[in-house]
Formats: structure tokens, C-alpha cells, sequence
């Protein structure tokens, strides 16, 4: 199969692209680049390198994936950008490669879809089946875990992490690690409870939901410090493998957690 690439395209014999690629009317796709099989690039998209794109990602109109760093430390040494298949990055979505300092990769996983205006920093790490809303917004060195949600107009913190299936409010500011299955919302930012409705529609069972209403509980609504509230939910909830993830990020956060 031979795909339809538009005449006032640019692409650079240094780019490899399957057959069945699609890439529409002045888009630029530089040296170094990589499209996995049934990729699309929409008109006025900008790819540049070292990229590598897995396959049925849809880039839409005037996108901008695999950017020099947004970093005055760069110099330009080489860096790349590594994404895995069944992604889509909508109108003006903009994804920076890696800093030499940073470990050099800017990764996201499979099936991420990024609403128009996100931004990725450099050196960030994204999972897989994540949504990032209108013009939401990682910093530098920020992690996002499978499943998580960020909210229009969010920005996230340098260095900061997002947890499992956590959900990011519209407008908020992250300056400390986002629990995971938590709702954080706020400028400054706050946690407002369990995302309940978010983990049904994931197919979390009643049990668990609620074993993570009570870590919540524990952790937010008693009157123990937060090593003691770790310590009763170790005792008390030590069967539930997402109660036990929770406790894991919160003792190996750097940032402290947003509360």
C-alpha cells in the first residue's frame, strides 16, 4: 500500500516511515523521525528528531512533536522522544525530546490522548491510557502513571509525579506529588477525596473503592501523622494491592505529597 503524502509536504530522506503513513498538506517531518505502521499527520504538523512514533498515532494539524528542550542547560546535545502506538495529539499539542541531564528520553506509553494545547516538558515520563485535557501542562522531569487524568489548564510542577488513575482538576496547580485514585483540584492544590466515579467507569470493584475510601480516611480525616496513618493502613488494609501501591508512592515521594 502506498500511502497519500500531500506534494507541498516536506520529509526527509532521513525519515523512516511505514507504507501506509498519511501526512497532509506543508507538514514538516525532519531527520531521525520514525512512524510506526497507520500513523497520520495532519497539515502544518512538526516532527522533528530523534523521534521514535509507534504505530495508528494520529498527529493532528500544526502539532509539534520532538522539539529541542525548553531548557536553557541544553547545548544541543542529542536527545530523543520515544512514543508508543495508538496515541493521539490534537490541534497545537506540544512534546519537547530529552536533556543530556535529565537522562535524555522524554517518554510516553499507548493510547494517551492529548486534547489540544498540552504540553509535555522534556525529560517527562507518560504512561499509558492517560487523558490530558485542554492546554494541560507538565513541566520538566514530571511523571504521569497509567490511567491518570489532567484537567484543562493544569500545570504540573517540575519533578513532580502524578499517580495510578489519578485525577487532576481543571485549572489546578501540582507542586507536590498527585495521590494515585485520588481527585487533587485547586490553585494551590487539594485533595478532595477518592475518584470514585472515575475508578467505576475503569472497572475498580466496590471492595476496592472502598478500601481506598478508607486509606483516604485514614490518611486525611484522622488525627494520626502521615507515617502513622501508613503504619494502620499496612495493618488494616494489607489485602488490597491498590492500598498497598498507595503506600508505596507516598513513602518513596521526594516532593512530598499534595493533602
Amino acid at each position: 500500500m502506498t500511502a497519500a503524502r500531500h506534494p507541498t509536504s516536506i520529509i526527509s530522506p532521513e525519515a523512516v516511515l511505514a507504507d501506509d503513513v498519511t501526512v497532509g498538506p506543508y507538514a514538516v517531518i525532519g531527520p531521525q523521525v520514525t512512524l510506526g505502521q497507520g500513523c497520520s499527520v495532519g497539515s502544518h504538523a512538526v516532527l522533528e528528531g530523534p523521534t521514535g512514533i509507534g504505530a495508528r498515532c494520529r498527529i493532528h494539524p500544526f502539532a509539534s512533536i520532538g522539539s529541542d528542550p525548553q531548557d536553557l542547560k541544553y547545548q544541543g546535545e542529542p536527545t530523543r522522544l520515544t512514543i508508543g502506538p495508538d496515541n493521539t495529539f490534537r490541534e497545537f499539542v506540544t512534546i519537547n525530546r530529552g536533556t543530556a541531564g535529565g537522562g535524555g528520553v522524554t517518554s510516553i506509553g499507548a493510547s494517551n490522548f492529548f486534547m489540544a494545547y498540552a504540553h509535555i516538558g522534556h525529560d517527562c515520563q507518560v504512561g499509558s491510557h492517560t487523558i490530558f485535557a485542554n492546554a494541560a501542562t507538565l513541566a520538566g522531569h514530571v511523571v504521569v502513571e497509567d490511567g491518570a487524568t489532567v484537567g484543562a489548564y493544569s500545570g504540573v510542577h517540575q519533578f513532580c509525579r502524578v499517580g495510578r488513575d489519578a485525577f487532576i482538576g481543571g485549572y489546578t496547580v501540582v507542586t507536590q506529588d498527585a495521590l494515585p485514585f485520588v481527585k487533587t483540584v485547586g490553585n494551590r492544590a487539594e485533595v478532595f477525596g477518592i475518584n470514585t466515579i472515575g475508578l467505576e467507569r475503569k472497572g475498580f470493584s466496590p471492595d476496592t473503592i472502598q478500601a481506598l475510601k478508607k486509606a483516604y480516611r485514614i490518611l486525611f480525616q484522622s488525627k494520626l501523622n502521615t507515617g502513622q496513618a501508613i503504619e494502620r493502613i499496612e495493618a488494616e488494609l494489607p489485602e488490597h494491592e491498590e492500598c498497598r501501591y498507595l503506600v508505596a508512592f507516598i513513602k518513596s515521594s521526594t516532593r512530598g505529597i499534595v493533602k
